[in-house]
């Protein structure tokens, strides 16, 4: 499997809305009104997204995450 080919485990901003076919602005719009998890801080500055997390969502899959949505 190339590089290309493979998801990240944890993903950008960018990333992690091209991964669900947004916008990047659309993504950020969003996580700030609650409808997606926030990214978790892996050092100062640097904000990431969980990618199965991500795609436990895609599929309705949101146990656990009550407390981090709104629907």
């Amino acid at each position: 499997m190339s590089r290309a080919e493979q998801t990240p485990i944890m993903a950008s901003e960018t990333t992690a809305a091209r991964l669900l076919d947004l916008r990047t602005n659309e993504f950020k719009a969003l996580v700030d009104e609650g409808h997606l998890p926030p990214g978790h801080e892996i050092a100062p500055g640097v904000v990431r997204w969980d990618t199965e997390t991500l795609k436990r969502i895609s599929g309705g899959d949101v146990t656990g995450l009550w407390d981090q949505i709104q629907w």
